[in-house]
């Protein structure tokens, strides 16, 4: 629906500090000053140069849908959201057991988490519609959920809340979940007291700087105005604690993350933690589908 940057990225803290203290300009005070209102955007003067090779290629791929009407109030959405793809294949590197992207982690849970709760929400009467939605392309640029964001089946206005499930808990069962760009969503306000119920808590990610919050389909529909919420797997397991559950997300994002790796592993993965955190996703869907 829009242009897309040819170039784009991120940079640490430190080294805008750095590139603006280069230019003869102080980032800290830029920055407290654009807090105030009448702030006018001021000109960086540095360059960057960079060579960009390219090929375009035209393809077709599908968003997947699944709507289940509410009563008396049908016109209203809650979104279960989860993507289906992953980046296919690559040419073999040393060590490779394949060279198929099967993303099992990242998004086959998320699919699947989403389907256990279609099916079980599927014997309910919800007052709101619930719209289960798989979008594709979310590894190339987040399309597919930019896509329905500008060509919604509901008016964004008449939606209510977006649950994304990207990347499921497989490592056991932990004594908190993590919520991916804490602080930006007020569906967090709803599923504290059901977490709590479970005896966890909410946390903040430990690495704000990859930029995930960024990087999942939420993030269009937070961007045109919408309520959406995007969690990730907690690090405080009940078996090893915050060392080991952080040990344990370092280990798949250094080895698995996004390379052929990301596979099923019967041996290892603890589905316990899975069943535990989509329970929570299940009862913050159906808070929205039912109350006011």
């Amino acid at each position: 629906p829009t242009p897309r940057l040819p170039l784009q990225g991120w940079i640490t803290g430190d080294q805008a500090k750095a590139l603006f203290a280069d230019a003869g300009m102080d980032l800290d005070t830029l920055r407290a000053a654009a807090g105030k209102p009448g702030f006018r955007a001021v000109p960086l003067p540095a360059t960057a140069t960079t060579t960009l090779k390219s090929t375009v290629r035209q393809k077709e791929s599908r968003n997947v849908m699944a709507l289940l009407p509410g009563t008396d109030r049908k016109d209203e959405v809650v979104v279960y959201m989860a993507h289906w793809d992953h980046l296919g294949t690559r040419a073999a590197k040393a060590g490779d057991a394949d060279t198929i992207f099967n993303g099992a982690v990242d998004n086959a849970t998320g699919i699947a988490g989403m389907l256990e709760i279609a099916g079980v929400l599927g014997g309910a009467k919800p007052r709101r519609s619930v719209l289960f939605l798989a979008v594709t392309l979310e590894e190339s640029g987040l399309l597919g959920s930019q896509y329905y964001v500008a060509h919604p089946v509901f008016p964004l206005a008449k939606t209510v809340g977006v649950i994304n499930i990207d990347a499921m808990n497989v490592i056991g069962r932990t004594r908190d979940l993590t919520v991916v760009g804490k602080g930006q969503s007020e569906l967090e306000d709803l599923l504290a007291p059901i977490m709590a119920r479970q005896g966890r808590v909410l946390v903040e990610e430990s690495d704000p700087t990859a930029g995930y919050y960024f990087r999942s389909d939420h993030f269009n529909f937070a961007k045109a105005g919408v309520p959406a919420i995007f969690t990730g797997a907690g690090v405080d397991l009940l078996e090893g604690g915050t060392a080991a559950g952080k040990a344990a997300s370092e280990d798949y994002v250094r080895n698995r993350y996004h390379t052929p790796a990301d596979e099923y592993d019967p041996a290892t993965w603890k589905l316990d933690g899975t069943v535990l955190d989509m329970a929570a996703l299940f009862e913050l869907g159906l808070a929205l589908s039912y109350e006011e």
